[in-house]
């Protein structure tokens, strides 16, 4: 078997991973990482989904793949709206995660469509995840209260989302103008990276809450 397509369906079974430590540690979480462990659990079936319909033989998977860029902006405004404090933060989040909910839907109507792969709305969803990742690494670190950022489960999963979007955003970019060879090389990148990502999720997932001092 190609290392691609080793490296695709590891990547596709880590997804259970972050679900399974959401189940084990449900009772202990907060609403955030609650709302969290929803969205990857909806993020495996999805995976799943696109591994049955390449099975499958469907030709063109992309409306599946442009809703999920949907479903991770909204899951994603949630997680992070429930991380900040400030009022005024909050409010930024909910700006920029509407200004590029209308970008996605701009995009599928007007630019690429629904049945091409939507470099513009991932390649946005990156950027907007990067923004509120860095963002809330700033909040965590400019706590007044003592805490071990280690043990806090959104720094975690915050680890991964940036470290995720990071390594692909030039990659979801560039896509579609990559050769073939260049793709499988594309595809592994990608399911390396979110296979780190899903453990680092599990981390987050399963800390408990810490008693801040």
């Amino acid at each position: 078997m190609p290392a691609a397509s080793i490296l695709d369906y590891s990547s596709t079974i880590s997804g259970v991973l972050p679900v399974l430590a959401w189940l084990y540690n449900h009772k202990n979480l907060d609403k955030g990482l609650k709302i969290a462990g929803i969205f990857f659990l909806v993020a495996f079936f999805v995976d799943i989904l696109l591994e049955l319909m390449t099975t499958m033989g469907v030709v063109n998977n992309m409306p599946l793949i442009h809703l999920f860029i949907v479903i991770n902006i909204l899951f994603f405004t949630a997680i992070y709206y429930n991380a900040f404090f400030k009022p005024s933060v909050k409010k930024a989040i909910i700006a920029l995660a509407g200004l590029a909910l209308l970008i996605v839907v701009f995009n599928i109507i007007f630019v690429e469509g629904i049945w091409e792969y939507p470099s513009l709305s991932i390649t946005v969803l990156s950027v907007l995840l990067i923004c509120f990742s860095l963002a809330y690494f700033y909040q965590l670190l400019n706590r007044q209260e003592f805490i071990h950022i280690e043990k806090q489960g959104l720094f975690w999963i915050n680890s991964g989302v940036l470290f995720y979007f990071a390594i692909n955003i030039f990659l979801f970019m560039l896509f579609k103008h990559f050769s073939k060879d260049e793709k499988q090389e594309y595809y592994m990148i990608h399911s390396t990276s979110n296979t780190i990502a899903n453990i680092l999720y599990t981390v987050g997932l399963l800390c408990k809450p810490q008693k801040i001092t």
